[in-house]
């Protein structure tokens, strides 16, 4: 069995985590840390998982958390990993991280969108964006892997085809996305109370949202060239689950429903996460709810000769916990599937 630890495990991510992990049969959860609860029981946290899981929360002991795991998975803020990823690489560990600190190439794009010091621009070399479907290879013998934004792995997964294809306008992309509250994160700010956003739907972060500069780094290494997008986020009255509808100016009028869905068909091909849905079929939420699945739907509108693609996950599944999970198996020479072939809640 490998060991795994969790630092920041009593957020939405860590206790996600978590609940895919109890059920894996090749890992084992060595140690859950937090500083909020540290000392508890983790099922006295999270009552869901009482005489599933019992195991006590410790605070941030580098030492005895290195000594008894084989990889670190961290889902703390993005400045606290400056106080932890440095000591856990430095201790030999390989490390999952989800803050956005290891996902820019460049540090200076870090700063400026996150207002904050980098900090730790000598392991940037060593990250690896943790998107397995196009950084596979890499993250298997990655020492760092950068766990993506969920809006990202949900627009990137879903314009790659066309984008690393080049059969788009490069500068002219619109994506309107919509996520649950948790991808909030577990706090207790007036603006995410039950009453401010229940039978709500409100746009926010409307031209400066900080997963914009992430998305289009990753669409641009896709493409080979800069790629700009327009980005709008919004949030909606439900715990989880994440759709984006991407609108893409086609560079050319050869095209059918049929013939992009084969596209899609193709360039997924053996991708077991990524379904690629007949024309015609839309993805839902709840379609992919508590999964590790994306489900990608590419039409055609042939009156603009656009593409719009629309793409749902669960933010906490594919968006965070479950591809954390996925590149772990990765990282183990497991099979990627290993431990998260649960299908969506559905109900």
């Amino acid at each position: 069995m490998f060991r795994i630890a969790i630092i920041g495990a009593t957020g939405y991510v860590g206790t996600e985590i978590v609940r895919l992990l109890v059920q894996h049969p090749e890992a084992e959860i060595s140690a859950v840390a937090s500083r909020s609860f540290a000392g508890q029981s983790f099922s006295d946290v999270y009552p869901n998982l009482k005489n599933i899981f019992n195991l006590s929360l410790s605070g941030l002991e580098l030492d005895e958390i290195c000594e008894n795991a084989d990889i670190v998975i961290t889902a703390l803020p993005h400045d606290a990993s400056r106080d932890v990823i440095p000591e856990l690489i430095k201790r030999g560990k390989r490390v999952i991280d989800h803050s956005a600190a290891f996902r820019f190439r460049d540090k200076t794009v870090y700063e400026s969108w996150y207002k904050t010091n980098h900090g730790m621009e000598e392991l940037l070399d060593k990250a690896v964006y943790g998107l397995p479907e196009i950084y596979r290879e890499k993250i298997a013998t990655s020492v760092l892997v950068a766990n993506p934004g969920c809006y990202p792995t949900c627009t990137v997964l879903a314009l790659a085809p066309l984008v690393k294809n080049k059969l788009v306008q490069l500068d002219s992309i619109i994506v309107d996305a919509a996520s649950g509250m948790s991808g909030a994160g577990r706090k207790s700010e007036l603006a995410y109370s039950f009453c401010e956003i229940d039978e709500n739907f409100k746009a926010y972060g409307v031209t400066n949202h900080r997963h914009t500069p992430e998305i289009e780094q990753e669409l641009s290494a896709l493409a080979g060239e800069k790629v700009v997008i327009s980005f709008t986020p919004h949030l909606v009255p439900m715990k989880r689950g994440m759709m984006c509808t991407s609108y893409l100016k086609l560079t050319h009028s050869n095209w059918s429903a049929e013939s992009l869905y084969e596209l899609y068909r193709e360039y997924y091909k053996g991708e077991f996460f990524v379904r690629v849905l007949e024309p015609g079929i839309l993805p839902e939420t709840k379609n992919v709810s508590g999964s590790n699945f994306v489900d990608i739907s590419v039409n055609y509108d042939k009156r603009t000769n656009r593409a719009i693609v629309i793409s749902a996950l669960d933010n906490l599944g594919k968006g965070a916990a479950g591809q954390a999970v996925q590149c772990m198996n990765i990282m183990l020479g497991l099979d990627e599937t290993t431990g998260l072939c649960s299908p969506a809640f559905y109900l």
